[in-house]
Protein backbone atom coordinates (compact mmCIF):
# COMPACT_ATOMS: atom_id res chain seq x y z
CA UNK A 1 0.00 0.00 0.00
CA UNK A 2 1.00 3.38 -0.84
CA UNK A 3 1.77 6.14 2.06
CA UNK A 4 -0.86 8.59 -0.13
CA UNK A 5 -3.18 5.95 0.16
CA UNK A 6 -2.59 6.26 4.05
CA UNK A 7 -2.48 9.97 4.52
CA UNK A 8 -5.92 9.69 2.81
CA UNK A 9 -7.46 7.06 5.30
CA UNK A 10 -6.18 8.84 8.21
CA UNK A 11 -7.62 12.11 7.07
CA UNK A 12 -10.65 10.61 5.90
CA UNK A 13 -10.93 8.85 9.56
CA UNK A 14 -9.93 12.14 10.74
CA UNK A 15 -12.75 14.14 9.39
CA UNK A 16 -14.98 11.62 9.52
CA UNK A 17 -14.74 12.16 13.56
CA UNK A 18 -14.97 15.55 13.51
CA UNK A 19 -17.89 15.81 11.03
CA UNK A 20 -19.55 14.00 14.47
CA UNK A 21 -17.65 16.34 17.27
CA UNK A 22 -17.95 19.89 16.83
CA UNK A 23 -15.77 20.10 19.65
CA UNK A 24 -12.96 18.16 18.10
CA UNK A 25 -13.77 20.09 14.61
CA UNK A 26 -13.51 23.41 16.42
CA UNK A 27 -9.86 22.33 18.12
CA UNK A 28 -8.52 21.13 15.37
CA UNK A 29 -9.31 23.92 12.41
CA UNK A 30 -6.62 26.84 11.26
CA UNK A 31 -8.11 29.56 13.49
CA UNK A 32 -5.13 32.23 13.39
CA UNK A 33 -6.83 34.26 16.35
CA UNK A 34 -6.77 31.56 19.05
CA UNK A 35 -3.19 30.46 17.39
CA UNK A 36 -1.66 33.39 18.02
CA UNK A 37 -3.51 34.16 21.70
CA UNK A 38 -2.75 30.56 23.08
CA UNK A 39 0.08 29.40 21.28
CA UNK A 40 -1.89 26.42 19.42
CA UNK A 41 0.25 26.76 16.55
CA UNK A 42 -0.66 22.98 16.15
CA UNK A 43 -3.69 23.93 13.86
CA UNK A 44 -1.96 25.02 11.39
CA UNK A 45 -1.04 21.76 10.40
CA UNK A 46 -4.52 20.26 12.32
CA UNK A 47 -6.17 21.71 10.03
CA UNK A 48 -5.29 20.01 7.09
CA UNK A 49 -7.14 16.67 8.46
CA UNK A 50 -10.25 18.41 9.20
CA UNK A 51 -13.14 19.37 6.30
CA UNK A 52 -16.21 21.41 5.96
CA UNK A 53 -18.26 18.81 4.04
CA UNK A 54 -17.94 15.53 3.07
CA UNK A 55 -17.88 16.89 -0.82
CA UNK A 56 -14.82 19.44 0.19
CA UNK A 57 -13.42 15.78 1.60
CA UNK A 58 -14.16 13.77 -1.47
CA UNK A 59 -12.90 16.32 -3.69
CA UNK A 60 -9.62 16.59 -2.12
CA UNK A 61 -8.79 12.98 -1.26
CA UNK A 62 -9.56 12.71 -5.15
CA UNK A 63 -6.72 14.62 -6.39
CA UNK A 64 -4.51 13.59 -3.72
CA UNK A 65 -5.00 9.85 -5.00
CA UNK A 66 -4.83 11.12 -8.58
CA UNK A 67 -1.52 12.64 -7.87
CA UNK A 68 0.19 11.75 -4.72
CA UNK A 69 0.90 8.23 -5.71
CA UNK A 70 2.66 9.63 -8.83
CA UNK A 71 4.67 12.09 -6.71
CA UNK A 72 5.35 9.83 -4.03
CA UNK A 73 7.07 7.68 -6.62
CA UNK A 74 9.45 10.34 -7.61
CA UNK A 75 10.66 10.44 -4.07
CA UNK A 76 11.01 6.78 -3.60
CA UNK A 77 13.03 6.73 -7.12
CA UNK A 78 15.12 9.53 -5.94
CA UNK A 79 15.53 8.66 -2.16
CA UNK A 80 14.61 4.74 -1.78
CA UNK A 81 12.04 3.21 -0.58
CA UNK A 82 11.86 3.71 3.12
CA UNK A 83 13.63 7.43 2.97
CA UNK A 84 12.05 8.21 0.09
CA UNK A 85 8.40 8.01 1.76
CA UNK A 86 9.27 9.75 5.24
CA UNK A 87 10.24 13.10 2.78
CA UNK A 88 7.28 12.89 0.97
CA UNK A 89 5.03 12.65 4.13
CA UNK A 90 7.60 14.93 5.51
CA UNK A 91 7.13 17.48 2.46
CA UNK A 92 3.14 16.84 2.23
CA UNK A 93 2.89 18.09 6.12
CA UNK A 94 5.61 21.03 5.19
CA UNK A 95 3.22 22.67 2.54
CA UNK A 96 0.18 22.33 4.47
CA UNK A 97 2.09 24.10 7.36
CA UNK A 98 3.60 26.59 5.32
CA UNK A 99 -0.13 27.17 3.04
CA UNK A 100 -1.17 28.42 6.32
CA UNK A 101 1.65 30.43 7.65
CA UNK A 102 0.80 34.09 5.59
CA UNK A 103 -2.82 33.89 6.77
CA UNK A 104 -1.61 33.53 10.28
CA UNK A 105 0.18 36.34 10.18
CA UNK A 106 -2.56 38.24 7.92
CA UNK A 107 -5.71 37.09 10.54
CA UNK A 108 -3.91 36.69 14.19
CA UNK A 109 -6.18 39.46 15.15
CA UNK A 110 -9.20 38.74 13.21
CA UNK A 111 -10.90 36.45 15.45
CA UNK A 112 -13.97 35.39 13.37
CA UNK A 113 -11.39 33.59 10.56
CA UNK A 114 -11.07 30.04 10.09
CA UNK A 115 -10.32 27.49 7.58
CA UNK A 116 -9.66 23.93 7.55
CA UNK A 117 -8.84 21.25 4.44
CA UNK A 118 -6.44 19.59 2.37
CA UNK A 119 -6.40 21.95 -0.59
CA UNK A 120 -2.81 23.84 0.54
CA UNK A 121 -1.46 20.53 0.54
CA UNK A 122 -2.75 19.10 -2.31
CA UNK A 123 -2.36 21.79 -4.75
CA UNK A 124 1.53 22.04 -4.02
CA UNK A 125 1.38 18.06 -4.95
CA UNK A 126 -0.46 19.32 -8.07
CA UNK A 127 2.32 21.43 -9.09
CA UNK A 128 5.03 19.05 -8.24
CA UNK A 129 3.41 16.77 -10.50
CA UNK A 130 3.13 19.23 -13.09
CA UNK A 131 7.11 20.33 -12.82
CA UNK A 132 7.62 16.32 -13.69
CA UNK A 133 5.25 16.12 -16.21
CA UNK A 134 4.27 19.60 -18.16
CA UNK A 135 2.54 18.66 -21.10
CA UNK A 136 0.24 16.11 -19.66
CA UNK A 137 -2.91 16.02 -19.89
CA UNK A 138 -5.47 17.13 -17.22
CA UNK A 139 -9.39 17.24 -17.56
CA UNK A 140 -11.61 20.66 -16.88
CA UNK A 141 -14.75 18.62 -15.10
CA UNK A 142 -13.05 15.32 -16.54
CA UNK A 143 -14.23 16.50 -20.17
CA UNK A 144 -11.73 19.14 -21.09
CA UNK A 145 -7.99 18.04 -21.68
CA UNK A 146 -5.62 21.05 -21.38
CA UNK A 147 -2.03 20.59 -20.72
CA UNK A 148 -0.75 20.40 -16.82
CA UNK A 149 1.63 23.68 -17.53
CA UNK A 150 -1.14 25.63 -18.43
CA UNK A 151 -3.48 24.61 -15.37
CA UNK A 152 -0.49 25.28 -13.39
CA UNK A 153 0.27 28.67 -14.41
CA UNK A 154 -3.87 29.83 -14.52
CA UNK A 155 -4.31 28.09 -10.78
CA UNK A 156 -1.21 30.18 -9.66
CA UNK A 157 -3.22 33.43 -11.46
CA UNK A 158 -6.19 32.69 -10.26
CA UNK A 159 -5.55 32.08 -7.00
CA UNK A 160 -3.69 35.06 -6.48
CA UNK A 161 -6.33 37.34 -7.80
CA UNK A 162 -9.08 35.38 -5.75
CA UNK A 163 -6.87 35.88 -2.41
CA UNK A 164 -6.98 39.80 -3.21
CA UNK A 165 -10.71 40.09 -4.59
CA UNK A 166 -12.79 36.97 -3.47
CA UNK A 167 -14.85 37.17 -0.68
CA UNK A 168 -16.19 33.93 -0.83
CA UNK A 169 -15.69 31.30 2.23
CA UNK A 170 -12.90 29.35 -0.02
CA UNK A 171 -9.21 30.00 1.66
CA UNK A 172 -7.51 30.97 -1.74
CA UNK A 173 -4.78 31.94 0.40
CA UNK A 174 -3.84 28.47 1.41
CA UNK A 175 -4.23 27.16 -2.20
CA UNK A 176 -1.66 29.85 -3.60
CA UNK A 177 0.86 29.35 -0.92
CA UNK A 178 0.28 25.66 -0.63
CA UNK A 179 1.12 25.64 -4.45
CA UNK A 180 4.51 27.87 -3.92
CA UNK A 181 5.48 25.73 -1.39
CA UNK A 182 5.09 22.73 -3.29
CA UNK A 183 7.12 24.19 -6.13
CA UNK A 184 10.32 25.07 -3.66
CA UNK A 185 9.87 22.04 -1.69
CA UNK A 186 10.26 19.95 -5.53
CA UNK A 187 13.16 22.11 -6.29
CA UNK A 188 14.90 21.51 -2.89
CA UNK A 189 14.36 18.42 -2.04
CA UNK A 190 14.07 16.94 -6.01
CA UNK A 191 17.11 19.06 -7.21
CA UNK A 192 17.34 17.15 -10.85
CA UNK A 193 13.65 18.48 -11.12
CA UNK A 194 14.43 21.36 -13.09
CA UNK A 195 16.29 19.84 -15.36
CA UNK A 196 13.44 17.57 -16.13
CA UNK A 197 11.42 20.49 -16.53
CA UNK A 198 13.31 22.54 -18.91
CA UNK A 199 14.23 19.03 -21.29
CA UNK A 200 10.19 18.60 -21.42
CA UNK A 201 9.06 22.28 -21.62
CA UNK A 202 10.71 22.56 -24.85
CA UNK A 203 9.47 18.85 -26.37
CA UNK A 204 6.12 20.37 -27.06
CA UNK A 205 4.76 16.60 -27.90
CA UNK A 206 2.49 18.41 -30.57
CA UNK A 207 5.43 19.53 -32.75
CA UNK A 208 6.96 16.22 -32.73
Amino acid sequence: MSLTLVIIGFTCLVSYQAFNNQSLFHSLKHNPYTEHRNKEYYRMLSSGFVHGSMTHLFVNMFVLWNFGEIVEGYFVTFYGSGLGRVIYLACYLAIILLADIPSFISKKDNYQYSSVGASGGTSGIIMMFILMNPWSMLYLFFAIPIPAIIVGVGYLGYSSWANKNSNDNIDHGAHLWGAVAGIALCLILLPETINIFMERIVSIPYFN
